[in-house]
């Protein structure tokens, strides 16, 4: 009899615990309520605007509440004020009932305002460091997407919140990838939220502590929180000018003038290598401006880089000179049709200027790629022979229209061109 019981234990020790774990699962869903009521509990008792009270509180909390467990539900009450339901509708009527939430606070929304409630979100994560990844990759990209649910108020409020959370560092700006979703887009929602979210990271940071926190996050076309009939840079351009976020529109101008200058050098670099026509590789260019103009002073200086990149410079010093000048001699026909007014003339000096520094073994050959050897009677220069640059640019250039790069070096080097230039001008003159 002994030895049957003692059978018989472990198979009914098992049934028990399947029982509990099955009770467990069935009455999941209703948790996250009973954590809400208990959060409620602590936070009831904390005078209104008593801001370190509710972070001291929350972080209380955290001794007795399974914060970790139920991050959503604790973000859904500290955010919007009460559990949400899958689509964003509140879990209970009328809406709102936490003692504590971001839509709680003053209108209008302004930054000062909602740095306060950012600033419990700050400490309360400082305390428990594992309530940062449910927020930034769970309740975040998950609020954002029910945006279009809430009354333009809250809306703001909320926007702002994120703005500080990221440019504070409390969360990674991949959450905003759920602004890209159809329902938000098409109605200009995700745009003027992802506004809001600027305008207030940038009341706290810099464009460029911007510019890496989107790239960190792997955000690289901010034309997709556009509706598809208003994805057009001209457009985007115009659009934050007007919100007064001008450092956002000129961030977004550089860098897709960066994508279309490496388009430039490609091209050119890939058409020499075919040794195209000078007449076929300048289309080419202009081809790929047309379609995405950039500005000439830029052109220039990466028609320059494209062309300078297939040269073999590994010559004998001795040679260094002459195979720069064959060289520069070679592309001034490409250069020229491009070369279309003073700024651009100084922009391609420069550019040389630039490029002759930063490569040594062609230093000493900087008075020639602008100008051909100097003889007594006759100057035969490269560049200025075939109209690429002027006289007036290079003038300018040596008074005041250098780079810092080697600045001495390169004005003490072509002292000799100036002079003779500025004699030229003065004959002319008279």
């Amino acid at each position: 009899m002994s030895q049957q019981q003692t059978a018989a234990k472990p198979s009914l020790q098992g049934v028990r615990i399947k029982a509990r774990k099955g009770a467990v699962k069935a009455h999941a869903k209703h948790e996250p309520t009973v954590f809400r009521d208990q959060l409620y509990k602590h936070l009831e008792a904390v005078p209104p605007g008593d801001f370190d009270a509710v972070a001291n509180k929350l972080i209380q909390a955290g001794a007795t509440l399974e914060l970790l467990k139920y991050s959503d539900a604790l973000f859904d009450i500290l955010f919007v004020g009460g559990l949400l339901q899958p689509g964003g509708s509140y879990l209970d009527e009328p809406g709102p009932t936490s003692p504590f939430s971001v839509f709680q606070a003053q209108e209008p929304a302004t930054v000062p305002e909602i740095k306060k409630y950012v600033e419990v979100f700050n400490k309360l994560i400082r305390r428990y460091k594992y309530l940062q990844k449910p927020l930034e990759e769970g309740s975040l990209p998950t609020l954002l997407q029910y945006v279009n649910k809430w009354e333009p108020a809250h809306k703001e409020k909320f926007a702002i919140a994120v703005g500080l959370l990221i440019s504070q560092g409390l969360a990674n700006a991949s959450c905003l990838q759920s602004l890209t979703r159809d329902h938000l887009v098409k109605n200009d929602i995700s745009v003027n939220v992802l506004t809001v979210i600027f305008r207030a990271y940038l009341a706290e940071q810099s464009m460029d502590h911007l510019a890496g926190a989107l790239k960190r996050a792997g955000i690289k076309d901010l034309l997709v929180f556009f509706p598809p009939n208003k994805r057009d840079t001209k457009v985007l351009d115009e659009y934050f000018r007007k919100e007064g976020l001008a450092q956002v529109a000129e961030w977004w101008t550089k860098k897709q003038n960066a994508l279309i200058k490496e388009d430039v050098v490609k091209t050119v670099r890939d058409l020499l290598e075919r040794e195209e026509s000078a007449d076929d590789i300048i289309a080419a260019v202009k081809g790929v401006v047309e379609e995405r103009p950039l500005p000439d002073v830029e052109l220039i200086a990466c028609l320059w880089q494209g062309l300078i990149s297939n040269v073999d410079w590994s010559a004998r010093a001795d040679q260094i000179e002459n195979l720069a000048l064959r060289e520069v001699t070679k592309f001034a026909p490409i250069l020229e049709p491009f070369c279309n007014g003073p700024k651009t003339e100084v922009a391609l000096i420069n550019t040389v200027q630039v490029y002759c520094y930063e490569d040594t073994r062609i230093m000493k050959a900087f008075p020639q790629i602008l100008k051909a050897p100097l003889t007594y009677k006759t100057c035969l220069q490269v560049l200025y022979n075939k109209d690429c640059i002027s006289d007036q640019a290079i003038i300018y250039w040596h008074q005041k229209g250098s780079k810092p790069q080697g600045r001495q070096h390169f004005l003490k080097a072509t002292e000799a061109l100036v002079k003779f230039l500025q004699e030229q001008e003065e004959s002319e003159e008279e």
